[in-house]
Formats: C-alpha cells, sequence, structure tokens
C-alpha cells in the first residue's frame, strides 16, 4: 500500500482554536432542608443548619429560619443569596405594613403577600424552597409551602429542600396517617410532633449530603415562639 504525499494528506482543521463554551448560572444550590408540623394549637418548624455547595461545607452553624413577627416564621434553603435578598425585602414591607396599619400583619396576610412577592419575579424567580408557619385568626396551627413562582398551598405539614423528597414520604405515613390500617386518628401533641421531627432530621442526614450538623427548632403558640436545636451527624 502506497503511503500519502504529505502534500496529499487529509487538512484537519486546528481544534485549539476553537470557540470555547463558557457557562454561567446566576443560581447557585446551598442545600438544607426545612420541615414543618402543625397543630390545633401550636406549630413546629426545623431547619438544619448546614450551608454547602457541591461537596464544600461553607458553615456549619447557619440559621435558615427568619422570625417575620411573634407568631409567624419563615424557613428557607436553597440559593442563600436569594434567601437573604427576599428576606430583607419580606422584613421591610412587614414593617411598612406595621405603620401605616397600626398593627401587626397576621400570618394568613403573610403568607398571600409572600405570594405575591414570589410570582412578581416569575420571570427570574427566587431559587429557594420556602415554607411559611404560624398561627392563624383562630390560634391554629398552619403552614405554607411555595414553588418558586407563588403557588401557594396550606396544610398541616410539608417538608421541603434538598431532602425534601425524602422527608415527605415519612411525614405523610406518621402525620397523616397514609397507607395505614387500623390506626385511630388520635390529637397530634406538641411532644409528638417534635419527637416526629427529629426522626426525620436523623433519616435525612444518613442519606443527604446537604443536610447535617444540627438543626434549629421553632415552636410557635400562643404564648410566642420557643427556639431548641438538636444534633445530627457532622459528616
Amino acid at each position: 500500500m502506497a503511503l500519502l504525499q504529505p502534500q496529499n494528506r487529509p487538512h484537519y482543521p486546528d481544534y485549539a482554536t476553537a470557540p470555547t463554551q463558557h457557562h454561567f448560572s446566576p443560581y447557585a444550590d446551598n442545600g438544607g432542608s426545612v420541615v414543618a408540623i402543625a397543630g390545633d394549637d401550636f406549630v413546629v418548624i426545623g431547619a438544619d443548619t448546614r450551608l454547602s455547595a457541591g461537596f464544600s461545607i461553607y458553615t456549619r452553624e447557619q440559621n435558615k429560619l427568619f422570625r417575620l413577627s411573634d407568631t409567624t416564621v419563615l424557613g428557607c434553603s436553597g440559593c442563600w443569596c436569594d434567601t437573604l435578598t427576599l428576606t430583607r425585602i419580606l422584613n421591610a414591607r412587614m414593617q411598612m405594613y406595621q405603620q401605616e396599619h397600626n398593627k401587626i400583619m397576621a400570618t394568613p396576610a403573610c403568607a398571600q403577600m409572600l405570594s405575591t412577592m414570589l410570582y412578581y419575579k416569575r420571570f427570574f424567580p427566587y431559587y429557594i424552597s420556602n415554607i411559611l408557619v404560624g398561627l392563624d385568626n383562630e390560634g391554629k396551627g398552619c403552614v405554607y409551602s411555595y414553588d418558586p413562582i407563588g403557588h401557594c398551598e396550606k396544610a398541616t405539614y410539608r417538608a421541603g429542600g434538598s431532602a425534601g423528597a425524602l422527608l415527605q414520604p415519612l411525614l405523610d405515613n406518621q402525620i397523616g396517617l397514609k397507607n395505614m390500617q387500623n390506626v385511630s386518628d388520635a390529637k397530634l401533641t406538641l411532644e409528638r410532633a417534635l419527637s416526629v421531627l427529629k426522626d426525620v432530621f436523623i433519616s435525612a442526614a444518613e442519606r443527604d449530603i446537604f443536610t447535617g450538623d444540627s438543626i434549629l427548632i421553632n415552636v410557635i403558640t400562643k404564648d410566642g415562639i420557643q427556639e431548641d436545636s438538636f444534633q445530627l451527624r457532622k459528616d
């Protein structure tokens, strides 16, 4: 077989000078999980304290629960810069409402305001999993969950964040008593809610690398907000 002469060899392009694609995303997922459980006269919300990006942990002591009033708390997980922006605007609007109406905004009104704020940013939404909890006008616990563009759903329990898909079925079983037979629909007590909340976070820390270190818990009753903490695995 005859060899090709240099002048007859095919010409291949120089790929070293080809255009290079540069990727940029304005969002970052800093992980974290939020769980909320409501009862007849209380509501419990907990969030882990790990703030991470990929396999890097920025801090192990980040509080993701934001107190909006004496009866309303917002839990956020996801993009931390969007969380700081959203909560700063929320606090400003809460203060404006108080100064204009001479009263503190109720939890249902705050939930509606958050929904409109998220929908306002629907073309460049906040990359956050929001769960807002508090006491309604009758003193009963309520939980509001949102999608990124503001759709709001009221429930008695909800899980969100990086481990939300792992935790929601467990809450459906233990709190909602779904897919269970021969069980009594007993009244949910505060002690039971706290026990389930800690158990689901222990399970999440075993499976989700973005959830861990510890959880901060807020218990909202007619007497105010009580804070508690619980240690998780730190690896």
